[in-house]
Formats: structure tokens, C-alpha cells, sequence
């Protein structure tokens, strides 16, 4: 098999989605899960506007999108159907059938009065449903919904089964479950902690299966390792941290790397990094890598070891402006981008650019505060 490095290095632009009317930042993307070998996949887009966008994958075209909903904070496809979700500033997390032209969500998941989402995450076997809150009159909640289909309740909206209140103390930022147990679940917040639990546990006390310590502000968490058992951070200044849950009952440390500042001491070939935007653990070689930009556009892929990040390649050519989202498709290798010039970008292995209207470079003013993300001046990113 072509070295993974080797792969990312010979990324090229076979697509890039067409103008919209309304130009926006794209702040988050992912891929149906699904098989549709007759409509092809879909991919899930959120914009600045409050919108989602339904793009088929390979034409990368708009297919449908739903409009008017401000306050969305990510987009995730269900696992085994193709429901779209987000959370939503209003104490809701909205679900929308990707497949049906009704721009109205088929479920809304409410929350408890008061709840401002910011974070959510479905489990692997799309049982669960799990948002993270602002902090609001000092709690900051991780509420939990049962997102079963049941033929007996048609009802459009669900409660709450429950909620864990004592794990964090200030915004919870990022919710991810493990990818293939449905009960583990990896918290974040602004409060610097980033709390595993096993939710199969009768209470929260019981749940808290353990707690790392970035240090600074948490913006995305992901798992990564054989059988998933690490799990790694990123901060809103740009810091690095990578735990391996393995060591938990053994006198090995916990952590496995912690660079508090990746921006100084990451050596860049040709230039430099200005933010970073999340990581993607490759399954197939058990490598961990980190992605990050600058705010012209260019895309920096990292690989991550426990001596530290090493500058694998850079992806040039493609946007203008900050990336702010990507997604990583394991099947065929491609990689979806997005970023603050409106672009929708697909990337494969030595392909050719279909199209050849490359855009002018575009900026976008947007009156957006995305509250999750927030970057010092000099490094404006997710």
C-alpha cells in the first residue's frame, strides 16, 4: 500500500462546488455514512448563515438546504440512515431527513429550560444523542436523548433521558463518542478538562472513567488508536495534547505528547502555520495526524508521534481565505474542505481538477460570532 504521507502529498483538486447566491463561511462538514451506490453519497454542509447544505458528493452540487436556523454549532450524519443533526443555540438539537426536500426538521430533541447548545455527538449505533451547554448560572450540562426511532411514540419532539451537571465548570465545547462503543463518550470545555465516560454507568460519579487536563481552552477532541483506546485535543490557542487511556491502570503516563503552542515549534517547509483545525486518525496504518492553515488558505497536514509533530505536506492552490472544516473519507481517500471563501473543495489522490474556474480569491465579512472557536487576533480559525 502507498505510504499514507505519500498519499496526502499527492492530493490534488478534482472539485470545487459552485457559487452561491449567498456567500458564507463553512464551518463544518460530513459524509453520509450510507451506501447509495444509486444517488451516490451526500455531503452535510453548516454555513455561517444558519444554513445547512445537502451537496452531492462527487458534482459536489447543492442538492437541497436548509435555511433559517441561526445558532447551529455542527453537523454529523447518522451512523446506519441519512438523518442530519446539529445543536442549536436554542435548546434544541435539530434533525432533518438529508433525503426529503421539506426544509423542516423530522425531530427535535429539547432540552432542559435554560440549555444553550454548543457541542453534540449520536453514538456509534445511533441509540444516543449527547449536547454539551454553555455555562449558564454556574452549570455547564452534557444532556443526553434517546434518538431510537420508536413506531409506537410518532411524536416530533423528545425529552430529556437525563443530564450530567458535575464534570465540567464552564462552556462544554466539544462532545465525541467513541466510534465503535456505543457507551464511551470524550467531553471538552472551555474550562481546560476533557472528561471520558462510560455511560452504561448508573450515575455520573460512576460514569467519569477518568480526566485529562489540556490546560487551556478545549476546541475539538477526537479518538484515535488501536481499538480507539487514545484519545487527543486541540485548544483555542492552538495547543496539542494526546492521551493514551491504555496506561490508566498501569504505572505508565497517561499522556503522550502535550505542545502547548504547535504554531512555535512545528517546522513548516516553505512558511509557517497560523491556526489549527482538527485531527484525523488513519485506521488502516494507526497513524494520528494533525491538520492545520494559514489564513491565505494553505492547508498543513502533520503527523503525530509521541517525539513530537512532523510537517508532512501542504495543500496549496485550493482556498483563498482561512479553512475552518474538513472531512476524511477512509474509503477512497478523499478529503472535503471548507473555509471562509465560501469554497467547498474535494480532494482525491493524483486527480484532475474537472472544472478550471478557479475563483478569485474572496473573503467573506460575516457578522457571525462563532462562540466555540475563538482565536486570538493574529490566528482567526474554527
Amino acid at each position: 500500500m502507498e505510504k499514507i504521507e505519500e498519499q496526502f502529498a499527492n492530493l490534488n483538486i478534482v472539485k470545487r462546488s459552485s457559487e452561491t447566491k449567498e456567500p458564507t463561511y463553512l464551518l463544518g462538514i460530513d459524509t453520509s455514512k450510507t451506501v447509495q451506490t444509486e444517488k451516490g453519497s451526500l455531503v452535510a454542509v453548516l454555513c455561517s448563515n444558519g444554513s445547512i447544505r445537502i451537496h452531492d458528493k462527487e458534482r459536489l452540487n447543492v442538492i437541497r438546504e436548509f435555511r433559517g436556523y441561526p445558532g447551529l454549532n455542527g453537523v454529523k450524519f447518522a451512523n446506519s440512515h441519512d438523518s442530519v443533526y446539529s445543536s442549536c443555540t436554542d435548546g434544541t438539537v435539530k434533525c432533518w431527513d438529508a433525503r426529503l426536500a421539506s426544509g423542516k426538521p423530522v425531530q427535535l430533541f429539547k432540552g432542559y429550560p435554560s440549555n444553550i447548545f454548543i457541542s453534540f455527538d449520536i453514538s456509534s449505533n445511533d441509540h444516543v444523542i449527547c449536547a454539551g451547554t454553555e455555562k449558564v448560572d454556574d452549570d455547564a450540562l452534557l444532556v443526553f436523548w434517546d434518538a431510537r426511532i420508536n413506531s409506537q411514540d410518532l411524536s416530533t419532539t423528545k425529552e430529556p433521558l437525563g443530564a450530567y451537571s458535575e464534570t465540567h465548570s464552564d462552556d462544554i465545547t466539544q462532545v465525541r463518542f467513541h466510534p465503535s462503543n456505543p457507551n464511551m463518550v470524550v467531553s471538552g470545555s472551555t474550562d481546560g478538562l476533557v472528561n471520558v465516560f462510560d455511560i452504561s454507568a448508573d450515575n455520573e460519579d460512576d460514569a467519569l472513567v477518568t480526566t485529562c487536563n489540556s490546560v487551556s481552552s478545549v476546541s475539538f477532541i477526537g479518538w484515535s488508536g488501536k481499538d480507539y483506546k487514545q484519545i487527543y485535543c486541540m485548544t483555542h490557542d492552538e495547543g496539542f495534547c494526546w492521551w493514551d487511556l491504555n496506561h490508566l491502570d498501569t504505572d505508565e503516563p497517561i499522556t503522550c505528547l502535550n505542545v502547548p503552542d504547535v504554531r512555535e515549534v512545528i517546522n513548516v517547509k516553505e512558511g509557517i502555520l497560523d491556526y489549527l483545525i482538527g485531527g484525523l486518525y488513519h485506521e488502516k496504518t494507526d497513524k494520528l495526524f494533525v491538520v492545520g492553515g494559514t489564513n491565505t488558505g494553505i492547508i498543513r497536514i502533520m503527523n503525530c508521534m509521541t517525539s513530537g509533530l512532523v510537517h508532512v505536506t501542504s495543500l496549496q492552490g485550493g482556498h483563498a481565505a482561512t479553512v475552518r472544516s474538513f472531512c476524511w473519507n477512509m474509503q477512497d481517500d478523499s478529503l472535503l474542505t471548507g473555509g471562509e471563501d465560501a469554497q467547498l473543495l474535494l480532494w482525491k489522490p493524483g486527480a484532475v481538477e474537472k472544472t478550471f474556474t478557479k475563483k478569485d480569491s474572496m473573503k467573506i465579512a460575516s457578522s457571525v460570532h462563532q462562540r466555540v472557536r475563538v482565536h486570538k487576533m493574529t490566528t482567526i480559525s474554527q
